[in-house]
């Protein structure tokens, strides 16, 4: 089963570009399937209500449960002070995952945080480069998961892919994902230093193709259980259990039978099997 974990759907409002108008998925449901892409997690377009968004692609959602799962995004100012009760209705009402949060509407808070923590779900966070953000993330909220897509930037900032990085490694509760990923060199690098573990597969549909991106992580050359847990074990770990379950089984794939912990012993010369 291979899941995209990001991928955009749903009405916008704002007509300033693609990101904030209504994104039909066609055209990327027939790459999708012509990539062996067999399930989707769906998050609104931009929009100036969010509560409405989130209604629109749980209508989506609900249309094929069996393929879809779904985010609730959230605007950390404009929502301030609902956004427990905008979590709570997406969860329990919508039965979706996780939290969508981006930094160009609103920095990420403590209320989004704590929501995540109150129902136990990841939060899909874009910090638009300012990836430091991680390090306060992890310390203030080490039972909470997150997602820091596009490696820490969808504008191919070097500096801060590269210091997302470090947080991968150190953090066991920060993750990427690979979506709009440019430079290949680093994501091999977030491979080899913090382990496939540490890494989910998303597109950022419809916008990006979900074949292209696919091939990305094929390239990687993994054994098949690593490509595997890029390709979607990852994800349902997160969403299927409590973060501090998720991290014991992730400790699985990082101890010392594993290949990045011998490369991490015997130095990463010996981690071969990444192109």
């Amino acid at each position: 089963m291979i899941i995209d974990c990001h991928c955009h759907a749903g009405p916008g409002d704002g007509l300033t570009g693609p990101w904030d108008s209504d994104l039909a998925l066609d055209r990327y449901l027939r790459r999708a399937q012509a990539a062996g892409i067999g399930r989707i997690a769906l998050l609104a377009a931009f929009h100036s209500d969010y509560a409405r968004a989130n209604a629109a692609v749980a209508r989506i959602v609900a249309g094929q449960p069996d393929r879809f799962f779904g985010y609730a995004f959230v605007h950390a100012r404009r929502d301030r002070g609902r956004i427990c009760d905008m979590v709570r209705t997406a969860v329990e009402r919508y039965g979706f995952i996780g939290i969508k949060v981006h930094r160009g509407d609103a920095p990420i808070s403590g209320e989004i945080c704590d929501a995540a923590r109150r129902f136990g779900i990841p939060v899909l966070y874009d910090p638009m480069g300012e990836t430091h953000v991680a390090e306060l993330l992890a310390a203030q909220y080490p039972d909470v998961d997150f997602i820091i897509p596009h490696l820490g930037s969808f504008a191919d900032q070097w500096s801060g892919q590269l210091a997302l990085i470090d947080h991968l490694a150190r953090h066991p509760n920060i993750y990427t994902d690979t979506s709009g990923v440019r430079r290949f060199d680093l994501l091999v690098e977030a491979v080899r230093r913090a382990g496939p573990h540490k890494v989910l597969f998303g597109s950022d549909g419809p916008w990006l193709h979900p074949g292209l991106e696919l091939h990305k992580v094929r390239l990687l050359g993994l054994p098949k259980a690593d490509e595997a847990l890029i390709l979607g074990e990852n994800f349902l770990r997160l969403i299927g259990t409590t973060p501090a379950a998720a991290r014991a089984a992730a400790a699985v794939h990082s101890g010392s039978t594993h290949p990045q912990a011998n490369a991490r012993s015997k130095g990463w010369e010996h981690y071969e099997y990444i192109l």
